[in-house]
């Protein structure tokens, strides 16, 4: 394995076509990804960058250089961070036992400075409201912004059939 690990630092450093050089297993995070999740992964897999996904399209990149900068200009706190994902935690709780709330995907809720962030596609308006209602009687939230579409559901449900 020496010999392989060496192999592998020799055409990271000579190589002169992109697909030799480049990362194939990256490490990516949807927008609704907090600042210590992203933290989390960047000392996890020992990376500097995280590209931004959403709906499996790149929308952008943080560094740790962009952390940084955050956290020192006081911007963010981690006890901010801990009171969104309890609010979150909260919500995908009570939306568990809602048949209405089958099919909603997880990555399409989530929580910002104490709002609601809800995308993604719903089957109906009175599911629309009713997600509206169960997020605004959520303990913490200050604000729900619904960016919801009416359409046909999609497959993969939030809380699978027991």
């Amino acid at each position: 394995m020496p010999n392989s690990r060496a192999a592998a630092d020799y055409v990271k450093s000579h190589a002169r076509r992109v697909a030799d050089i480049m990362t194939r297993n990256v490490v990516t995070v949807e927008e609704c990804a907090t600042l210590g999740e992203i933290a989390g992964l960047m000392e996890q897999h020992r990376i500097k960058r995280v590209p931004v996904v959403h709906d499996g399209k790149l929308v952008g990149i943080v560094s740790r250089a962009d952390l940084l900068r955050i956290l020192t200009s006081g911007a963010a706190s981690v006890s901010d961070e801990d009171g969104d994902r309890s609010i979150r935690k909260r919500l995908l709780t009570e939306l568990r036992p809602q048949k209405w709330a089958g099919l909603l995907n997880e990555a399409d809720i989530f929580v910002s400075d104490g709002v609601v962030h809800l995308w993604g596609v719903v089957g109906s308006k009175e599911e629309r409201q009713a997600l509206r209602i169960v997020a605004e009687n959520t303990p913490g939230v200050r604000d729900v912004d619904d960016h919801t579409i009416l359409g046909p559901l999609r497959p993969g449900p939030l809380f699978p059939a027991i």
